[in-house]
């Protein structure tokens, strides 16, 4: 079928990048119309509770260190971050020298649409506007959605504290938002199958999974699909919308082919399975702004939808493939998580 995932890419390779905030996502099934690539048709919606939780318990003490978090080097910069060996991570725990430094890339200060104002400055030079008062924080803000999955968070110092504990650096650094930044994984599976059609099992008899995988641009790393989700929208429907827009009509096919690839994408997409929600070890968190995110397992469980296509990396990529599921696996953020959790759920070799 030719080069047929292409630009579905330009949405996905990012894993997440931080471009619009956030979305409703999974859960509960509602009928909407979609127009997809040329035609229009019946889009089953996953969405999110007003408030999955509205605990206000310390979700770090459930959640095991952060490490991708604290690398050394802040991702697209030179800045440092201040040292936090694993014992200091939590705010708990007293650590009267800390002192990260405080950066917010060029890119987010320009107030790019996905991005919030750095209401600390504002106020300071007596901006009264509304687009400078502090956000809404734990609620619903407008469009923007400042809830955690993992329950409320604390606000020191008029911003967001991560709820897993200290980065080394404070402020935003390249993420749009405070608080929370939500994105959305489609882990999209077929079973591995040999020249005959036979699928492929391991030593212990176990069925093999197989998994689209993205390699980032920015770093080289390989990484589940994935983006950020626009403000007030459903991630389905994101993801159905740029796979429609960008992939089907770039595909090299016919389109006897497309509508037949267009029905198959239909049906994946209407039955996906939630496998996580919630924080994301992703080296571009800070103290005051991380990564959250829905990840849904979309199965092939016959192999004759998109276990099918032969992938092409866009414009955001470097290459893409099948990968096998594996606990070998290295790969972008929490991404290799994720998809134990997608290999339990299949039941597969993992």
């Amino acid at each position: 079928m030719g080069a047929l995932i292409t630009r579905f890419l330009r949405f996905f390779a990012t894993g997440p990048s931080p471009n619009s905030g956030p979305e409703r996502v999974t859960r509960t099934l509602t009928g909407t119309n979609l127009t997809f690539g040329h035609s229009r048709v019946r889009h089953r919606s996953y969405s999110v509770p007003d408030n999955p939780t509205d605990s206000a318990t310390d979700p770090s003490s459930e959640m095991k260190l952060h490490n991708k978090a604290r690398c050394q080097v802040y991702p697209r910069s030179d800045k440092q971050r201040y040292p936090v060996p694993d014992e200091k991570v939590q705010w708990s725990v007293p650590f009267p020298e800390y002192a990260p430094l405080d950066f917010t890339s060029n890119s987010v200060l320009q107030m790019p649409p996905w991005a919030d104002i750095d209401f600390r400055t504002a106020q300071t030079n007596e901006d009264t506007s509304d687009s400078c008062q502090e956000p809404k924080w734990n609620q619903l803000d407008g469009k923007t959605n400042r809830r955690s999955h993992m329950g409320r968070y604390e606000v020191v110092d008029k911003v967001p504290r991560n709820p897993v504990g200290r980065t080394g650096i404070c402020g935003r650094g390249c993420l749009g938002r405070w608080g929370p930044n939500h994105a959305a994984d489609p882990i999209v599976t077929r079973w591995k199958r040999n020249d005959k059609g036979q699928i492929v099992v391991d030593e212990n008899h176990k069925l093999i999974a197989q998994f689209i995988a993205v390699q980032r641009r920015d770093n080289g790393q390989w990484a589940l699909p994935g983006g950020m989700v626009d403000a007030g929208e459903v991630v389905t429907m994101t993801l159905r919308r740029e796979f429609g827009e960008e992939a089907l009509n770039s595909l090299e096919a016919t389109e006897q082919e497309k509508k037949q690839i267009e029905a198959s994408i239909n049906e994946l997409f209407s039955r996906g399975q939630e496998v996580y929600r919630g924080y994301v070890d992703d080296p571009r968190n800070t103290d005051n702004a991380w990564m959250e995110t829905v990840a849904m397992n979309f199965h092939d469980q016959d192999g004759q939808g998109v276990a099918r296509f032969k992938l092409h990396a866009g414009d955001d990529a470097v290459g893409v493939q099948w990968m096998d599921l594996s606990h070998h696996l290295e790969l972008y953020a929490s991404h290799v998580d994720f998809l134990q959790r997608t290999a339990e759920r299949l039941g597969a070799s993992w």
